[in-house]
């Protein structure tokens, strides 16, 4: 009998991450290679919600922060250590909307002294990337700037389903909800979305 196979992808990477957590947790400096895999992939779905490069490099510190800080409580049950990462962001995000204004916390406090943070020109050049492509990006500001005005339960499915292109499985485990949940939040969001935006070209 063959084991069903896993609906979440890069099963080899998730369980690559289960034996860095179980490092992490008897030695703060294995945390530092799951924050240099998964930052870029965490700073790019904050960015992309928020369209602002400072608050999402103040957000995405704070995740890591608390990833650290709450490493203890993780506990391995299928479910990619990305996975939780996202919840923790969108958690972070939740309240960076709420407040409207950056969480705080900076790179060079993620991590005891010794271990590794973001390389500054890496960041700069994640920055200057991030800004020309959402000058190229018309329609997906377009886009972002009407799922702004959506509820959030909406807002969050929708950018993690089709910005992040997460699979359906991948994002009711992050935002702790059922599959059929999910899917009801997308059919109904997607089309509150479409109905915000107006034909390319329209002006209102």
């Amino acid at each position: 009998m063959h084991a069903s196979p896993s609906p979440f992808p890069d099963s080899a990477e998730a369980e690559s991450d289960r034996a860095l957590v179980e490092r992490a947790r008897r030695d703060p400096e294995a945390f530092g290679a799951l924050f240099e895999r998964h930052f870029d992939a965490i700073f790019g779905y904050v960015h992309r919600r928020t369209g602002d490069w400072d608050a999402a490099r103040d957000l995405t510190s704070e995740v890591f922060l608390k990833a650290l800080r709450s490493l203890w409580r993780y506990r391995w049950t299928g479910v990619p250590f990305s996975s939780w990462l996202y919840s923790i962001a969108t958690n972070e995000l939740r309240m960076y909307f709420r407040r409207r204004r950056r969480a705080p916390g900076a790179l060079d406090e993620l991590f005891p002294a010794g271990l590794p943070a973001a390389d500054p020109a890496a960041l700069l050049a994640e920055r200057e990337r991030a800004e020309h492509a959402e000058e190229l990006a018309h329609d997906f500001v377009r886009v972002r700037e009407a799922l702004g005005r959506l509820p959030a339960k909406y807002q969050e499915a929708i950018a993690l389903r089709y910005f992040e292109e997460k699979s359906v499985a991948e994002v009711a485990a992050i935002l702790g909800k059922r599959e059929g949940t999910v899917k009801s939040l997308l059919s109904r969001g997607v089309a509150r979305l479409r109905a915000l935006l107006p034909p390319p070209g329209a002006t209102r």
